[in-house]
């Protein structure tokens, strides 16, 4: 960060915006290319290469933040304030998007590009890390109400492959900064060979936000915790609504998306009553916390929180921990489950009921002792297992929203229990803007 304090006018130069909002709320974003030099209050930009019809001039930008966003307030930390908003932050994505009454949803970023979007071959959806687990996390339901081949892929591989993209794509590009490196290298990639490029971003003015045709602003307010919750949340309701925008006109559909809009609805509430299970979960944490290793498995739309889940623990308690599919149990991974290996299950009243129930038993029967994430009213699995954790129902497509937030709650718990840095894991940056 530089300061001039030589004359009335101060120039800070940093990566967020967030940081500098308590003392400014005006801001000029730099281009690729772009040397800025600050001089006796006056700043210059220069182009390093520069063309003939090319400007240096940037403009000055109003960021719309309140200081008080970036404040802990009561919370013991940046993520235990940000898990907790999560009731609110929903609220904010679908605010002015969703209209509960007509069952309308709009998306005013894309609608201009709706024609072109609904006429192309197949969605690519490009990630990293969190991110890329939100994509996960709505594929299922992304294939079913767009009736197109979708792909989701890491975005460091897809370079490294040099995936083949055709000019009838339609790429998404997800991303909480806007700035995540191999994700803005591998919107350059797509946008060269022709696709329509989308932004998933919760940063107005970032690299991918400017550099996109068009995009959604998940709209989750600013997150300070370098490993992420309520974007997660807002970037996974943020591609529901895009799948209702893609099926709005198409009759068949019309129950499942009518019950899609109810869920959402109700989801505000539902995470509220999640929120309440804090202190069982922190009891579990106090079990747990002493641990090596944690495995964590589900499939179907619960694949995702077990990778999301997986990865929350990593980053922030430094203990390893799997994010494993129940269908691919018994091809490797059943080899670890003994009486000392702690194993979470995520076991939900969905079409894939049946089958997780058949890998609990497998479980229990190499003498596991797994700790279940359900449903509340599922008195059935309650009574198989001796640890419990209960959500509250909700549709099969949305309820990774709700049994993510157990997850998140565990690792922080386990985390401070461990005397880690909640907010600021080693090792690891909230902006990857490096390769």
């Amino acid at each position: 960060m530089l300061k001039e304090f030589q004359c009335s006018i101060c120039t800070i130069l940093d990566n967020f915006c967030s940081a500098i909002i308590e003392h400014t709320n005006q801001v000029i974003f730099l281009e690729d290319d772009d040397v800025a030099a600050v001089q006796n209050g006056c700043l210059t930009i220069h182009r390093i290469k520069r063309t003939l019809d090319e400007s240096a001039t940037r403009e000055v930008t109003t960021i719309k933040m309140e200081i008080q966003q970036i404040m802990k307030g009561s919370y013991s930390s940046f993520m235990q304030k940000e898990i907790f908003e999560q009731p609110e932050s929903v609220v904010n994505t679908m605010r002015g998007r969703v209209n509960f009454e007509t069952n309308q949803v709009v998306l005013g970023g894309i609608k201009d590009f709706m024609t072109e979007i609904r006429r192309c071959r197949r969605l690519l959806f490009i990630a990293c890390g969190t991110s890329f687990h939100s994509a996960v996390a709505t594929r299922q339901l992304m294939e079913e109400l767009t009736e197109l081949p979708v792909m989701v892929e890491l975005a460091s591989d897809f370079l490294d492959r040099q995936t083949p993209v055709f000019r009838d794509d339609v790429c998404f590009f997800i991303s909480q900064s806007g700035e995540t490196a191999d994700t803005l290298m591998a919107l350059r990639y797509c946008k060269q060979r022709g696709a329509l490029i989308v932004g998933i971003t919760n940063t107005v003015g970032s690299s991918i936000c400017r550099e996109s045709h068009c995009g959604v602003h998940i709209n989750a307010g600013p997150e300070i915790g370098v490993a992420s919750t309520k974007a997660y949340t807002s970037q996974f309701i943020s591609l529901v609504m895009f799948a209702l925008v893609m099926c709005e006109d198409r009759i068949s559909m019309q129950d499942r998306r009518t019950e899609i809009i109810q869920g959402l609805k109700n989801l505000p509430s539902q995470i509220k009553a999640v929120l309440e299970t804090d202190e069982h979960v922190n009891t579990l944490a106090r079990e747990l916390y002493q641990q090596k290793s944690l495995l964590v498995m589900g499939r179907g739309y619960n694949y995702a929180t077990c990778l999301e889940g997986a990865l929350k623990i990593k980053e922030l308690t430094y203990m390893h921990s799997e994010g494993i599919l129940a269908g691919e149990l018994k091809h490797g991974p059943l080899a670890l489950v003994d009486k000392a290996m702690p194993v979470m299950m995520v076991v939900t009243r969905d079409k894939v009921y049946p089958k997780c129930m058949n890998a609990l038993q497998q479980v229990k029967a190499r003498h596991g002792n797994p700790i279940v994430l359900g449903n509340n009213d599922d008195k059935e699995t309650q009574q198989q297992v001796n640890k419990y954790i209960g959500v509250p129902s909700t549709i099969d497509c949305l309820q990774g929203i709700l049994t993510i937030i157990p997850m998140q709650l565990l690792s922080m718990h386990i985390a401070q229990l461990r005397g880690c840095d909640v907010d600021c894991p080693r090792n690891l940056a909230k902006s990857v803007t490096v390769e």
